[in-house]
């Protein structure tokens, strides 16, 4: 996986405390999770069979996860026979030297790109840059980001953390068409975006896309998307590269009528998706390459715990609940992906080797909210306990935690520890140090009690 966000300072406590203190960023955050979230507990509560599409999902996945072999092999006979180009790419350096290679033997110098979170996680617009291949994201957010320079904050909407009036700042800015007296609502800044993107759809002759699904059956792409940008992307150059994670496998077309009514419900609230395109293998004379994306995916298999979060469909319902992304939001994680999902697949794709991906299965207050809301039920905190178990001060903690359970476990020994800590606690100072002084300084501390309440309570009740 590609590395870390440039800027991104050392871990996740760090990057949360810095955005916590930006009150505009907490107030984007929180008006548009609440909305979503709002609108998905509606549609969800349409369907009388939400548990059992639920249940049928995970164990689709968990069946395509346990027989992956099998299933990529079919896929790749299956885009094969109808024209397609498979490649397999073992990490993200082998993936960009692919996609750029494919890109320099049209003899283009640009492409426009459908949203792909596979191509962010391996860092593909960078890669192409290198060899003077300029990259245009088509999706509305993806185009802010790109053009604020930025980087993505949220699964669905990269582009959560900015509001209307700072998306007009950056359309003035940096689309030189942009009428000046362009006004912050919705509908002119999409009709802005709308004319800049036209040109790029017309002249451009490769096309870069994801997948939201691929079926192994028939060798079909899927890519549902809200703008029809995608529709665009896909149709109309003479070239389409499609970069997808080897874990968006279905086994078979069947399979598809489940997640297509999941991932809408999920993601944006709605009862099916404005554009669903699926294509299989060259379609219209058009040349047609596969990248099939490793990237570490099958050492996250390999993890009997682990293994759950390639489950995931992408559709950001555990960010909209979760309390810790509400008030931090994306760019504190330090990932592609944000969120309860960034905080067990970031870790695994990359390791902890470093401080942030370390600390990011301790982005979280295991309150649960992100299991519930799951479509494909990954059981997030599960995971999230596994991975901290694994992280490397992991040793520490388990070695405070034999000490605590040596000394809860005998009354006598909790009986000493508890007098002991009553002859120390004088020591402790009323005002802590550091960062924990925000929270001495914000509450009357009472004075301390010269015994503890085992002593208190001894005394009180004998006869």
């Amino acid at each position: 996986m590609s590395g870390t966000f440039l800027g991104m300072p050392g871990n996740f406590p760090k990057n949360a405390e810095k955005a916590v203190q930006n009150s505009q960023l907490r107030f984007n955050l929180r008006k548009a999770t609440h909305t979503i979230r709002g609108k998905r507990a509606s549609v969800v509560a349409e369907l009388p069979d939400w548990k059992e599409l639920r249940a049928a999902a995970k164990a689709v996945k968990d069946e395509t996860l346990r027989h992956l072999d099998r299933y990529l092999v079919q896929l790749e006979e299956a885009v094969t026979r109808t024209g397609g180009h498979v490649h397999w790419a073992r990490d993200a350096a082998e993936a960009n030297r692919i996609v750029t290679g494919l890109v320099q033997a049209t003899g283009e110098s640009e492409v426009v790109k459908v949203k792909s979170m596979a191509t962010q996680e391996i860092g593909l617009n960078e890669a192409l840059a290198e060899h003077g291949i300029t990259a245009y994201e088509t999706d509305l957010a993806e185009l802010i980001v790109q053009l604020g320079d930025d980087f993505p904050s949220h699964i669905l909407v990269p582009a959560i953390h900015r509001n209307r009036a700072e998306i007009r700042e950056i359309f003035l800015e940096k689309m030189p068409e942009t009428p000046d007296g362009l006004s912050d609502e919705p509908a002119a800044l999409a009709e802005a975006a709308r004319v800049h993107l036209r040109e790029r759809f017309l002249r451009s002759k490769v096309a870069i896309s994801g997948a939201n699904f691929m079926i192994a059956e028939t060798g079909t792409l899927v890519v549902l998307e809200s703008e029809g940008n995608g529709r665009m992307c896909l149709t109309l150059p003479e070239t389409l590269i499609s970069v997808v994670g080897i874990e968006k496998l279905l086994p078979s077309w069947r399979d598809l009528e489940i997640f297509l009514q999941l991932l809408p419900r999920s993601s944006t609230g709605e009862r099916m998706n404005p554009y669903t395109s699926m294509w299989t293998g060259a379609t219209e004379g058009q040349e047609f390459h596969l990248v099939l994306l490793d990237n570490g995916r099958t050492d996250v298999l390999a993890d009997e715990v682990g293994r759950q979060a390639l489950r995931c469909i992408r559709c950001s319902a555990c960010l909209n609940v979760c309390p810790v992304y509400e008030r931090t939001g994306g760019h504190a994680y330090g990932s592609v992906y944000p969120g309860p999902i960034g905080a067990i697949l970031t870790p695994q794709l990359r390791g902890m080797g470093s401080e942030l991906d370390a600390s990011l299965p301790y982005a979280s207050s295991l309150c649960g909210a992100c299991f519930d809301v799951c479509p494909v039920a990954i059981d997030i905190p599960e995971v999230l306990v596994d991975l901290r178990a694994k992280a490397p001060h992991g040793a520490a903690e388990r070695a405070g935690m034999r000490v605590a359970g040596w000394v809860l476990g005998d009354e006598a020994r909790l009986a000493k520890a508890q007098r002991l800590a009553v002859r120390v606690r004088g020591l402790v100072p009323r005002r802590l140090p550091g960062p924990l002084s925000a929270w001495t300084d914000t509450r009357d501390l009472p004075e301390i009690p010269e015994e503890s309440f085992r002593d208190w309570w001894e005394r009180h009740e004998r006869p």
